[in-house]
């Protein structure tokens, strides 16, 4: 699914496990998903992530402008150069030890 055109997307509960780096995910609706993926450079813009589980998701040089990662679990997940830019981040776990660097 590298650079895969993913905007608007149901993608409610899913269970992803794929190389999507550079995917569009603009605006796609991931609520409670599951994602062990690699989201390098991935566009998340205003996506619903809540309740969503990212634990050990490569989400470096991702951009998460505007996204809901309300109630999501994120231990481990990688963040660096990531673009958090008005994302809603209401009990997000694991928030105290991502790796950004």
């Amino acid at each position: 699914l590298t650079n895969a055109d993913l905007t608007d997307a149901d993608l409610t509960d899913a269970h992803l496990f794929a190389n999507m780096i550079g995917a569009n995910l603009t605006g796609s609706n991931l609520s409670g998903a599951i994602i062990f993926s690699n989201l390098n450079d991935a566009n998340l813009t205003r996506a619903n992530l809540t309740g969503a589980n990212l634990e050990h998701t490569n989400l470096t040089d991702a951009n998460l402008t505007g996204a809901n990662l309300n109630n999501v679990a994120m231990y481990g997940a990688q963040l660096r150069g990531a673009n958090l830019s008005g994302s809603f981040l209401a009990k997000t776990t694991g928030w105290d030890n991502p790796k950004t660097t």
